[in-house]
């Protein structure tokens, strides 16, 4: 395995586990798991203010959603495959962020 796929893989976790925290503390302080619904109440403030934490819990709320509906209802396995490709992008994507965020700060040296 080269550098760059371990560094994309502990993108893809740091990811991963980033968004379980956001979708944590926000059912910890509001009582009521995160979801997409939040952009639905309209123009609102608080409407605003839920997209960058939907944007970081994406990835948790997408798998949650799909592991639930899965138990539920019986999809078929493409679904939860495209939803698990889709959770994984998002999740690398947001973990790179963190990461750079990270080396900008001066927390995480490259």
């Amino acid at each position: 395995m080269s550098a760059d796929h371990i560094q994309s893989f502990l993108a893809l976790m740091l990811g991963f586990s980033f968004a379980g925290l956001c979708a944590s503390a926000y059912q910890l302080v509001m009582q009521q798991p995160a979801s997409f619904r939040l952009l639905g109440q309209g123009p609102k403030p608080a409407t605003f203010a839920a997209i960058p934490l939907l944007t970081f819990a994406a990835p948790f709320i997408i798998m949650r959603n799909t592991m639930r509906a899965r138990r539920v209802i019986t999809r078929r396995f493409e679904v939860v495959m495209i939803a698990t490709i889709v959770a994984g992008f998002w999740s690398l994507v947001t973990g790179s962020f963190v990461v750079m965020t990270l080396r900008i700060v001066g927390i995480l040296q490259a």
